[in-house]
């Protein structure tokens, strides 16, 4: 990507995130970057595959966050519950909640190439806590009951104002799987 197409990138994913999709247009964003609107559509060829770009550099980074402080610990039962402590950390630094919530609650009922990326977050972090709770031996199937902890977690902590909502999902969590194991 060109210097122009990463500070355009870098531009709207803070708009995107800060303010919502809709209400970002592309005259901001290429004011902001420092560039031209013709600029921004050579780039990405519309907004609409620019929010898909904001969406992918998002899940990618919350992957790398993820696994990198999932890799620290041992495979097991604290582990699988480390991933709510991440989950925490993550929200912690990053204040208006879940990108991909916040950005299917926008486009989600659209052909918007962002909601195949959304999907693809949602599937990936099931999966991720499907094979965390199969490396700890239980059924991995505790792996979908988890991720909606995780999943209603971040709603109850954002939507809700529950600053206890992680803590609780990770002690919902621990019952659930001492009760399985």
């Amino acid at each position: 990507m060109t210097p122009a197409g990463q500070r355009l990138l870098a531009t709207a994913s803070e708009l995107f995130y800060h303010r919502g999709i809709h209400a970002v247009g592309v005259d901001l964003i290429a004011e902001q970057a420092g560039t031209t609107k013709k600029t921004l559509y050579d780039r990405f060829g519309s907004k609409d595959n620019l929010v898909a770009h904001y969406l992918q550099a998002r899940f990618e980074r919350w992957q790398v966050f993820f696994d990198e402080r999932i890799a620290a610990i041992e495979p097991g039962m604290d582990q699988v519950l480390t991933a709510f402590d991440v989950l925490g950390e993550w929200l912690g630094l990053n204040t208006c909640g879940c990108a991909f919530v916040n950005a299917n609650a926008e486009i989600g009922r659209t052909g918007h190439p962002g909601v195949a990326v959304i999907h693809a977050e949602k599937t990936w972090m099931r999966e991720r806590y499907e094979e965390l709770v199969g490396a700890a031996g239980l059924p991995p199937a505790l792996g979908g009951y988890l991720h909606l902890l995780h999943e209603g977690a971040i709603v109850a902590l954002t939507a809700g104002a529950r600053a206890d909502a992680v803590a609780e999902a990770k002690s919902a969590a621990g019952k659930l799987l001492g009760a399985a194991g």
